[in-house]
């Protein structure tokens, strides 16, 4: 990884993030009202039940933004160090760590070089990144490097509702329009890195099989939840659900 050319900065997923303004409205956008916090909630359950156990565990969050995962964690007791790029992400990481009272440390870092030495902490996790981030296996490849044990990380996928989205969205970018053009996975890309940087997925949740912005529009937690367990009855969540959040576990060597 060292000697690989850095990133532009001039991405979208840095300069969207470097606005004080965004890193104050961020968590609201995403995970108010009563989908928003369907999503979190859901997620947060899948993530615990992957780790199991974490007090004491040395946990790195990288892509923090605001720190809501980290937060998570260290509530369960684990041993959480945060990285960003955006400093501004951070300012409301650390506040909201602080009113917290959660000794979470906290720092300025790209995913693409992490700052830390092989199999630093005992787990990463990594959310809403990978889908962004200009080169999604070089951070890939970092998450796995520090972690000694497991990697958690999520990504829209390439079966599912939302790479139409992502679509629209990269003709909407390639026109000039100022819009977040992310990117979708197919389960094998995901396998075919993990096992190149020698993890196995030993842990899958799928979320949703219709689109999210759907479940918001109708904005009822009860409806989703109905809907998605009929649809999952069919078979469908497992066959088209998204997003997907994994964990895998370091081979052994």
């Amino acid at each position: 990884m060292t000697g690989a050319p850095r990133p532009r900065t001039d991405h979208y997923s840095y300069s969207v993030y470097a606005d004080a303004a965004m890193a104050e409205s961020f968590d609201g956008l995403r995970f108010s009202g009563p989908i928003g916090q369907l999503i979190a909630a859901d997620q947060e359950q899948a993530i615990a039940s992957f780790l199991g156990a974490i007090g004491g565990r040395t946990i790195l969050d990288v892509g923090t933004g605001t720190g809501r995962a980290a937060l998570t964690l260290a509530r369960r007791g684990a041993l959480v160090t945060g990285v960003d790029a955006s400093p501004e992400m951070l300012i409301v990481a650390r506040r909201r760590a602080a009113e917290a009272q959660m000794a979470i440390t906290f720092q300025q870092g790209d995913a693409h070089a992490l700052a830390f030495g092989d199999r630093s902490f005992d787990d990463a996790i990594c959310l809403r990144v990978l889908m962004h981030t200009p080169d999604w296996r070089r951070s890939l490849g970092e998450l796995c490097r520090v972690a000694r044990s497991r990697v958690v990380f999520d990504y829209p996928a390439l079966r599912s509702a939302a790479a139409l989205q992502a679509g629209a969205r990269r003709i909407a970018a390639a026109a000039g329009m100022p819009v977040e053009a992310y990117r979708v996975f197919s389960d094998r890309a995901i396998r075919d890195a993990l096992r190149a940087y020698g993890y196995r997925l030993s842990g899958v949740h799928r979320q949703f099989v219709l689109p999210i912005a759907l479940h918001k529009r109708v904005n009822s937690a009860a409806a989703t939840r109905r809907i998605e367990a009929a649809l999952a009855k069919f078979g469908l969540r497992g066959l088209l659900g998204s997003p997907v959040t994994v964990v895998a576990e370091r081979c052994a060597s």
